[in-house]
Formats: C-alpha cells, sequence, structure tokens
C-alpha cells in the first residue's frame, strides 16, 4: 500500500509534472513541425495539432498548478485549489478547437489529395515521439496515483490520446507509401473526431470539482468508519465532503455522550480530526460535536 502523500512532497511532484510535460511538448511541436513541412501528410499536421493543443494546456497547467500551490489567504480562506479545474475546463476548449480545425483541413485534403514526400523522415520523428510521450505518461501516471491532480489527469489525458494518434499516424504513412494516399487524411478525420470525444471526460471531472460533488463513495466509507471507530464516539451524521485541487474538504457530526465536559468532547473530536488526516493528509476537516440522541429526537418532532 502507497504511503499518504505529504503536502510537500505532493507540490513537489506536480511542478516535476508540469515542467516535463512543457518540456516534451515543445519538442515533439519542433519535430513535428519539420516532418510535416517536409512530408505535407495531414495525419503528421493532426499530431502536430494535437501537440499545440498540449503545449498550451501544458502552459496553462504550469500556471494553474502554481497559483493552486499557493496557500490560503484572506481572500481565499479555502486555498486556489479549483484553478486547477478551471484549468482542465480551459483545456478541454483548446481540444475541441483543435479538433474542428483539424476536421475541417482533413476533409479539404481528402477532396483535394496531394502526394506525400519524405516518409522516411514523417515515420522516424513518429517514432521518436511514442517514445518521449509514453516516457512522459510514465512520470504522469505517477504523479497522479500519488496526488490525484485534476490538472495532471486532463493533460495525461492528451499524451495517452496521442499514443493513438501517432501510432495510426505511422499506419497511416505506410499505407499511402504503399498506394493507398487516402489514408492519410482519413486517419486525420478520425483522429479530429477522437479529439472531440475525448474533450467530454475532461469537461466532466473539472465539473465535478467545480460544482463540489461529493467524494467517492469508498473514501467516504473510509472516514465513516474512522470516526465511528473511536470508542467514545455513539454515531455520526452530516457528512460532507468535496474536492479542491489536493485538498479535500471534510465535514461531520459526532454524536457523543451529552454529560461529557465540552473539553473531553473536543480532546475526541481531535483525535478523529488526527485519525481522518493520518489517512487522507491534505484533508481539511472540521467536526461538530452533538448530544447522543439528538437527530432522533429531531425526527420524532419533525413527525409530531
Amino acid at each position: 500500500m502507497t504511503a499518504p502523500l505529504s503536502p510537500a512532497e505532493g507540490a513537489r511532484l506536480l511542478k516535476l509534472a508540469t515542467n516535463a510535460s512543457v518540456t516534451v511538448a515543445m519538442i515533439l511541436i519542433a519535430a513535428k513541425g519539420v516532418a510535416y513541412w517536409q512530408t505535407s501528410s495531414m495525419s503528421i499536421l493532426a499530431s502536430l495539432v494535437d501537440s499545440l493543443m498540449d503545449s498550451g494546456a501544458s502552459l496553462l497547467n504550469l500556471v494553474a498548478v502554481r497559483y493552486a500551490l499557493a496557500p490560503a489567504d484572506r481572500q481565499h480562506r479555502f486555498g486556489h485549489g479549483k484553478a486547477e479545474s478551471i484549468a482542465a475546463l480551459a483545456q478541454s476548449t483548446f481540444i475541441i478547437g483543435s479538433g474542428l480545425f483539424l476536421l475541417f483541413e482533413a476533409a479539404r485534403r481528402l477532396v483535394d489529395p496531394a502526394p506525400l514526400q519524405a516518409y522516411g523522415l514523417g515515420l522516424a520523428v513518429m517514432v521518436f515521439t511514442i517514445a518521449a510521450t509514453a516516457a512522459l505518461l510514465l512520470l504522469q501516471g505517477y504523479v497522479i496515483r500519488r496526488t490525484g491532480s485534476a490538472a495532471i489527469r486532463a493533460d495525461a489525458l492528451h499524451y495517452r490520446t496521442d499514443l493513438l494518434t501517432n501510432s495510426g499516424v505511422i499506419v497511416a504513412l505506410l499505407l499511402a507509401q504503399y498506394g493507398w494516399p487516402g489514408m492519410d487524411p482519413l486517419f486525420a478525420i478520425i483522429a479530429g473526431l477522437y479529439i472531440l470525444w475525448s474533450a467530454r471526460a475532461i469537461m466532466r471531472d473539472a465539473f465535478n470539482e467545480l460544482l463540489d460533488r461529493e467524494l467517492p463513495d469508498a473514501q467516504r466509507a473510509q472516514i465513516l468508519t474512522i470516526a465511528e471507530g473511536h470508542p467514545e464516539v455513539r454515531g455520526v451524521h452530516d457528512l460532507r465532503t468535496r474536492s479542491s485541487g489536493r485538498i479535500d474538504f471534510i465535514e461531520l457530526h459526532l454524536e457523543l455522550d451529552g454529560a461529557m465536559s465540552l473539553f473531553r468532547s473536543h480532546t475526541i473530536s481531535d483525535e478523529v480530526e488526527a485519525a481522518i488526516i493520518a489517512a487522507i493528509p491534505a484533508a481539511d476537516v472540521v467536526i461538530h460535536q452533538d448530544p447522543a440522541g439528538i437527530v432522533e429526537e429531531q425526527q420524532d418532532e419533525q413527525l409530531l
């Protein structure tokens, strides 16, 4: 089982992933730009458009993640974590625009075909692209598992798409070289449609966080198990959760012995809070104490 991640280590991993993403995107843009200039291949153009989109998204992530890592201040008491979700939402706009542009250009080339050149250079660039993308995805996958970052998850989706499109580019170039030139713009159309479809997942995740969707059921159950596991807790109710970047905000009510001193009830709340943070290190926990049985009494009053 992976050890809980400290906020400082999470910040370091996020910065590493965003810097690596920007660097890889810039290198791939240069390589694909040369390849398209030499080959006039629509499938390479599809891959180039995808990399341009990735670079814009990666730069946006770089800014958004650094802003999201800023500590809470007087104007932003809950921190700046939702900047990541805003960045992910903006990325989906890049994806839609890129996909529509690619569909238009590919359809134009399908109607008005043009011969391809420099197949060898095009193939070499695409093989290099696949290797660089795979290495970046390994790094991003590790960071996502450790931090759960929405922005890095959205960025990784772009690069997973790249693996598929770049593999398809190689196939399209080979088919064009052996007498199937129509496969080049046809593949670009397929890639454009896939790019548009991939925007849906990014938008969904971003909206879920911006609209304060509850944490996953398994995590909520874990929180309840921890709180109810304290020997002096009689019950738990009104659990509310949401995410904001790397921070999970958790609110709940503990039911305690009504005759207990305020000092003791506060101590129990601190112990439950510490146990929850031990399991979810980036959590921000707020606990309210209620006398045991108050929920049943309120329900009975509502029935009268």
